[in-house]
Parts: structure tokens; C-alpha cells; sequence
């Protein structure tokens, strides 16, 4: 028998819905044992019924439900709340799921003072009203879906990685658990480290790394070591592929010569990236003091749970 699926989309930008269909072959075999009961992104299925005449928002009932997205508005917020109702298991799909994601950056601010950029001080927008006619109202901040309702699996990546959701969704149809393991990426990083760094300097993320072109992985220096800021030491493991690589996992940002940016969050909960990461830059031998904008730059997809909030203003 087909286990009933229900997804949701929140406050995203659709690359989560986007992964699914990236699992390729693999999910035809999947398919057949699904039963998508409600799925916006894909299928037209009304919260109030498909003529509007139910007076309760209501989604099916379902033995998974998905949820991508942080929660921005009430109306997110109630349909997460349906959607654990309803829903057997629920699977927080990508960073702005488990953390809130880019969009929660807007938590340093308070509400009012984005309002007020929006629609009052932006050079290229006519002042006015905060609108409100048939809008459904902005929470105080981002949340993620664990602050709203319980979350039984975590699915994190900007966008996640393919075979994860895979890995999960057999997991649960063989009728067992699923959970990451606690590893960095640095534990799956194959890249050579020397434990320090070859200066002082933190040099620009956009300028090019060192890399011998179809070199081994391990004759290309760690990118910490050679000045770049890596968030690989605080982050969860999970984006590398062995494909194309000679059987060796390649951290997704570390494949395409680029600094791990983040995006899978801290490896386990309760752990603070932000002061982790100064204590990894300092080991070798960076000078964590160069690291502009901290608070964002190492909460840049983990800002709801209440990591990022509205700095107290300072005397004058």
C-alpha cells in the first residue's frame, strides 16, 4: 500500500521542491509507493476546498508530511500547524525549514524598522501604509518550523542535497528512523591540511583558491589554511557526492573550489557556529578580528531559534 504524502511550501524560494525532482532515476522507483495527497507546488488542492466552501482550512490526512520553508505570516504558521495535525511524521525540508534560513536575516532588525525600509525610506518606492487589505500580517520574526510545531526529521541544505531526501523517505517506508550523524564537513573534506595557515590575512571569498586542475583532492590545500573563510569546521556534513570524484566525497561549496558557506547548519543542536568558528579561524593562525559582519556572515542560514534578534541600542 502507497504511504500518503502531504508537502507544504512557506517562506522559500522553491529550490527544495526543485531537489526533489533532482533525485532523478531514483525516484521513479519511489514513486509507486507514494500517494501525493497535497502538494501546492505540484497540484491544485484548496485549503478551504475547491470551491471555497469549507469554512476551516483543512489539508489532508498523511502518514509524511513535508514542510520547506521558514514561517513568516500567520497564514504560514496556521498551515504549519495543520500540517502536524494532519500529518504522521514531518520532515522540515532545507535550511530555511531547520533554521529559518536566509530570510531570517531579517531578524537583526525589529518588524516596525523593516516595514519602514520597505515602504517608507526606499529611495525607489513611494512612501505609503504598511499595506493590510486581505494580506495575512508578518510575525514578529522568522521562525523555523521546530519553533511552531514538534519536527520529527531534519532535512537541512540550501538546497539540500538529493540524496538525503532518498535515504529518508526508504528509511521511512521500511518503517525506520532517520537521522544525520554529527560530522563536520571537514570530517568528509579531502582536501590536505597542514594545521595553519599560509598568513595572517582573510582574504576575499570571491577571489580564486589555489587548486592544481584534475589534481587528486589531496593535493589541493585546505581553503582555511589558505586564508579563506570555510565554515566547513562548524557545519554539518552532508552535501558532498562521491559521483565524478573517484569514489572520494567532495563536499558540494569544496567541488566547485568555493569556501563552505554554511548552508546545513550547525553539526548538532545547541551548538553556536558563530563562536565555534572564531575559535577555528584563531587555531590557524587567521586573525578573527578581520571577520566583517559577523553575527550574518556565520548565522547566514541559521538565523531563526533565536540565533540572530535586534541588538539593544547603544547609549549616545
Amino acid at each position: 500500500m502507497a504511504v500518503n504524502v502531504a508537502e507544504e511550501w512557506l517562506n522559500i524560494c522553491g529550490g527544495c521542491e526543485v531537489t526533489i525532482l533532482d533525485i532523478g532515476e531514483p525516484l521513479l522507483d519511489l514513486l509507486p509507493e507514494l500517494n501525493f495527497v497535497h502538494m501546492p507546488v505540484l497540484m491544485d488542492h484548496k485549503y478551504y476546498g475547491q470551491t471555497g466552501e469549507e469554512e476551516e482550512l483543512t489539508i489532508p490526512e498523511a502518514d509524511v508530511g513535508i514542510i520547506s520553508g521558514g514561517v513568516r505570516n500567520e497564514k504560514e504558521k496556521h498551515v504549519t500547524e495543520e500540517m502536524r495535525k494532519k500529518c504522521g511524521t514531518l520532515i522540515a525540508l532545507g535550511s530555511c525549514a531547520c533554521y529559518g534560513g536566509i530570510p531570517a536575516l531579517a531578524n537583526m532588525f525589529p518588524l516596525e524598522a523593516l516595514y519602514d525600509k520597505v515602504y517608507r525610506e526606499s529611495k525607489t518606492t513611494k512612501p505609503a501604509d504598511t499595506p493590510s487589505d486581505n494580506i495575512p500580517p508578518l510575525l514578529d520574526r522568522v521562525y523555523a518550523v521546530d519553533e511552531v510545531v514538534p519536527v520529527d526529521i531534519y532535512i537541512p541544505g540550501c538546497p539540500t542535497n538529493p540524496d538525503i531526501i532518498v535515504r529518508a523517505l526508504t528509511a521511512l517506508l521500511e518503517g525506520k528512523s532517520f537521522e544525520l550523524p554529527e560530522r563536520s564537513v571537514c570530517d568528509e573534506c579531502p582536501l590536505k591540511r597542514e594545521e595553519k595557515a599560509a598568513g595572517g590575512e582573510i582574504k576575499r571569498t570571491l577571489d580564486s583558491v589555489e587548486f592544481k586542475q584534475e589534481a587528486p583532492w589531496d593535493q589541493t590545500r585546505c581553503f582555511m589554511e589558505q586564508g579563506y573563510l570555510c565554515l566547513g569546521p562548524v557545519t554539518l556534513a552532508g552535501c558532498g557526492h562521491k559521483e565524478g570524484n573517484g569514489g572520494v566525497t567532495v563536499p558540494r561549496c569544496i567541488k566547485g573550489y568555493m569556501p563552505c558557506r554554511g548552508c546545513f547548519g550547525p553539526i548538532r543542536k545547541g551548538a553556536n557556529p558563530m563562536v565555534d568558528m572564531m575559535s577555528a579561524i584563531s587555531s590557524v593562525g587567521l586573525d578573527a578580528k578581520q571577520v566583517e559582519d559577523r553575527r550574518a556572515l556565520l548565522n547566514r542560514y541559521i538565523g531563526g531559534q533565536k540565533r540572530l534578534r535586534p541588538l539593544p541600542a547603544r547609549p549616545k
